[in-house]
C-alpha cells in the first residue's frame, strides 16, 4: 500500500528545479504575490534555519531580521509561487536545525561562511 502511495506522489508532483541548499545557507527567495488582479514578485532574503520532509511535502524556513525583530517564513519547496531561489552564501554549521538563532541577535547570530574559490583572474 505504501509503495502505491509513493508511486502516486512521484508521478503527480512536478519536481521544482531549485539549487541545492541546506540549513545555514543565506538564500534569496523570489515569491509571487497576488494582490487583487495584480501580481508582483517579492524577494525575501535570510538564513535557512531548517529543511523539513522530502519530495512533494518538503518545506524550508527562512529567518531574517527586520528592524530589529526576527521574522521567519516557511516556504513549501514545490510551491508554484516560488519563482526562483538564489543561494547567496554557503554557511558552515554542524546542525540540521538552527533554532538557537532565535535567541541571538547581532554578532552572536553570525554563521561562518564557506569561502569559494573564484578563478576569474
Amino acid at each position: 500500500m505504501s509503495t502505491l502511495l509513493d508511486y502516486a506522489k512521484q508521478t503527480l508532483t512536478a519536481e521544482a528545479k531549485h539549487p541545492k541548499f541546506k540549513a545555514g545557507d543565506t538564500v534569496t527567495v523570489s515569491y509571487k504575490i497576488k494582490e487583487g488582479d495584480k501580481e508582483r514578485v517579492q524577494q525575501y532574503t535570510g538564513v535557512v534555519i531548517q529543511r523539513k520532509n522530502e519530495k512533494a511535502t518538503a518545506s524550508f524556513t527562512v529567518r531574517k531580521m527586520s528592524n530589529g525583530v526576527g521574522v521567519e517564513r516557511i516556504f513549501p519547496v514545490a510551491s508554484p509561487f516560488i519563482e526562483k531561489i538564489e543561494v547567496n552564501k554557503v554557511g558552515i554549521v554542524r546542525r540540521a536545525k538552527l533554532f538557537y538563532l532565535r535567541e541571538r541577535t547581532g554578532k552572536s547570530a553570525r554563521i561562518r561562511e564557506k569561502l569559494q574559490n573564484n578563478a576569474e583572474a
